[in-house]
């Protein structure tokens, strides 16, 4: 049957292609990496970018049309990194979207920048390789908003959050892993310090627990759509582990044990998207997800849980 289902996956399209010879067979096939922005998903998402370098409106409007969010996909996508129009695109929102306190903010009755969103930001630009100068303010902007419970809340210097979020510190935690891999240097030592505390952050919740009360904390953690934008999931959370190369711990086995009982008939489903526009569907919601079964599949491996 795993041959059945990962030829199954080969089925799919070319960025789904690639990640399975990447991830599940340790196979770095750059033959379809680069055919990515050609054809299927890529080459679609890369056709809806206008004239003036965004997607959508411009670069936060409409969700999830918008330039950061398209950016987003086509890095999950695998899209290759050298891409020249992502790049000047990202070098434009660089000039456009700072605020006064270093981060990108596309807000202009909110001065003080989103922690999530240059999380995301900092996910996506350090994977189309800018500039690192460009990524001081982003990185200097992130570390002021620490919190003493080890994560980030988007809230937190808008509203003085006193806790931090799930959502907000997986994005940050991301962000921070994407620039690590890409071989930045800027406030190294603090960065992975930052990141090591949203790890622990999201151990010590077991991925979906209150730390306070041992009840789920929100039951939309445990659903299962793709892609997940700025929301928080189990699955996105798991494979973020994966990515950090981080080791099987025992506060991951609820969420683990959680991901197996959503398996039928050997693959997972897709739930229902996130409300918003898109530019296209890459796969129906209720039905078998080619996404959500290597993420799966990838995360199992990863952490040697039989499946």
């Amino acid at each position: 049957m795993a041959d059945k289902i990962l030829d199954w996956l080969l089925e799919g399209d070319i960025s789904i292609q690639y990640q399975v010879y990447r991830d599940l067979h340790g196979n770095e096939r750059r033959d379809l990496r680069s055919r990515i922005a050609k054809e299927g998903w890529g080459s679609k998402f890369l056709s809806f970018q206008n004239e003036n370098g965004h997607w959508g409106i411009k670069f936060y409007q409409p969700k999830w049309t918008s330039t950061h969010y398209t950016l987003l996909d086509l890095k999950n996508l695998g899209l290759p990194p050298g891409h020249p129009n992502i790049r000047k695109t990202i070098r434009m929102l660089l000039r456009e979207e700072k605020g006064p306190d270093g981060g990108i903010n596309p807000s202009s009755a909110i001065k003080e920048s989103d922690v999530c969103l240059n999380g995301m930001f900092l996910n996506y630009a350090s994977y189309f390789k800018t500039e690192e100068t460009e990524l001081h303010s982003i990185a200097d902007f992130i570390l002021l908003q620490r919190m003493d419970d080890g994560g980030f809340n988007c809230m937190y210097n808008r509203w003085g959050a006193r806790h931090a979020s799930l959502h907000s510190t997986l994005s940050v935690a991301e962000g921070i892993r994407e620039y690590l891999l890409n071989g930045y240097t800027y406030r190294l030592p603090e960065l992975k310090e930052a990141e090591a505390a949203s790890q622990e952050f999201i151990l010590k919740h077991r991925l979906y627990l209150s730390d306070r009360t041992g009840k789920v904390i929100k039951n939309e953690f445990l659903r299962l759509p793709y892609p997940s934008r700025w929301r928080y999931d189990i699955l996105r959370a798991l494979d973020y582990f994966r990515t950090a190369g981080i080791s099987y711990d025992d506060r991951m086995r609820p969420a683990i044990d959680i991901l197996l009982k959503k398996r039928k008939n050997h693959v997972w489903t897709l739930a229902a998207p996130h409300a918003g526009q898109r530019h296209f569907d890459m796969e129906e919601p209720g039905k078998p997800s080619r996404w959500n079964t290597l993420r799966a599949l990838r995360v199992l491996s990863h952490f040697r849980i039989d499946h």
